[in-house]
């Protein structure tokens, strides 16, 4: 054997030994060949299923009864299960279409039910331990919620703001919230443009299942309409109470709304001292703007105030005034109904429901007449609303807090769209 073969062997030997003496000082103590504290290793078990799992939908004028008779449970289950349910839950709300669920054992009795009373609530009864009798409660759906940036476009494709939504796979929930923001600054019913665009931070709810649950408020938002830059952050009060404002602190809330509408109509025709009349055929004053909408389309008030007429008229078919601070009357006309509780005297809220739009009286088609007076004298709406003044700012005590947390949030809004947080519920 040459020197170099021998020292290859020795090299072997040496790593063949130190091999053993590892696995060796791994191996559990033993006495001759019987291991005695081995791991012991068993296959595992699939047990038998012993239910089956039944999934329906809540039928049209069902009774709680009826809704689980027709599953042939024995009676003394059905009975303790109804009593159950019905000692916990209104019976009344049960909602035709909702789910529920029932884990029947193969011998005929329940294990459990579960009713979805909304995406983020359910009653479950569950058999006691021993009994015949179920335990009921209504329980919250765990739910993530998420921070998110959501971006879109006013184009050719999507020329609104919930259709710019829908395309960027969010819901028409979100576009009222946005059209509620900027309603003092942006009219969505006509004064959107192509290459509009907004971006805005809000927390969105998604059930452990997939199922969407819901929005939050929106945080901040904004909105580049026509070559300007809208901006809007939504700001807590002590008190709880929130609104929301521009990047100075200057509140969003104006004295009118833009329209008496959400943004889906258009105008169809604008003030004027002088207009060919679409049914009368000869020329008249309009004093107003007609919005083109929906019959059945909701109509609210433009600001607080009180109504000071609501019935018929000849020429605007069913009518409301509202009368505003600071010589203001806003009217509302061609509804196919005024809202309830909407009579002379009555106090409403800026964005009160009315009436809905209809096209009662002297009308071509449905649609909505918006009128305001200054004084006693017809003013055009659109050019009104444009020249009042700005909201009030937020109080100088607090102005510290809004400017820290403004800047964290548009910070966040800086961000690509994409989750920026998440918790559980």
């Amino acid at each position: 054997m040459t020197p170099r073969t021998q020292i290859v062997v020795g090299l072997t030997s040496l790593a063949l030994s130190a091999g053993l003496a590892l696995v060796r000082d791994r191996l559990p103590e033993h006495t001759g060949n019987v291991i005695t504290d081995a791991p012991r290793r068993l296959a595992d078990v699939l047990l038998p299923r012993d239910s089956d799992v039944i999934s329906s939908v809540v039928p049209n004028g069902a009774t709680v009864a009826g809704m689980l008779g027709k599953h042939l449970l024995p009676e003394s289950e059905l009975s303790a299960l109804v009593q159950a349910v019905t000692s916990n839950f209104d019976v009344r709300k049960l909602r035709a279409g909702n789910i529920y669920k029932i884990d029947r054992l193969f011998d005929g009795r329940i294990r459990s039910f579960e009713y979805e009373i909304d995406p983020t609530r359910a009653l479950r009864a569950s058999r006691r331990e021993g009994d015949i009798a179920f335990a009921a409660e209504v329980v919250e759906l765990p739910r993530t919620t998420t921070q998110v940036v959501v971006e879109g476009r006013i184009d050719r494709d999507a020329p609104s703001i919930s259709e710019s939504l829908e395309r960027a796979g969010e819901r028409l929930d979100l576009a009222l919230a946005m059209a509620d923001i900027f309603s003092g600054e942006i009219d969505f019913n006509s004064g959107l443009q192509p290459g509009d665009s907004y971006r805005l931070v809000v927390e969105k709810s998604v059930r452990d299942d997939g199922l969407f649950v819901g929005y939050g408020p929106v945080k901040a938002a904004e909105f580049v309409n026509d070559g300007r830059t809208l901006a809007a952050m939504r700001f807590a009060f002590p008190d709880g109470k929130a609104g929301y404002f521009d990047t100075d602190g200057r509140s969003l809330k104006r004295f009118f709304l833009k329209t008496p509408l959400k943004f889906e109509p258009r105008i169809t025709s604008r003030f004027s001292r002088s207009r060919m009349h679409p049914v009368l055929k000869y020329a008249r004053a309009h004093n107003g703007v007609d919005y083109g909408a929906p019959t059945g389309a909701p109509v609210v008030s433009v600001s607080n105030g009180t109504v000071s007429f609501a019935g018929w008229t000849n020429g605007g078919g069913r009518t409301v005034r509202v009368r505003h601070t600071s010589g203001y009357e806003s009217e509302y006309m061609h509804l196919s109904a005024i809202a309830a509780g909407i009579t002379p005297g009555t106090r409403v809220g800026q964005g009160d429901l009315l009436g809905l739009v209809g096209q009662t009286g002297l009308a071509s088609g449905p649609h909505l007449h918006y009128g305001l007076r200054r004084n006693g004298q017809y003013v055009n709406p659109i050019a009104e609303h444009q020249n009042l003044p700005p909201g009030e700012p937020v109080p100088a005590v607090l102005k510290a807090a809004f400017d820290a947390e403004r800047n964290t949030l548009f910070a966040a809004m800086r961000q690509p769209a994409r989750a920026l947080s998440a918790n559980d519920e």
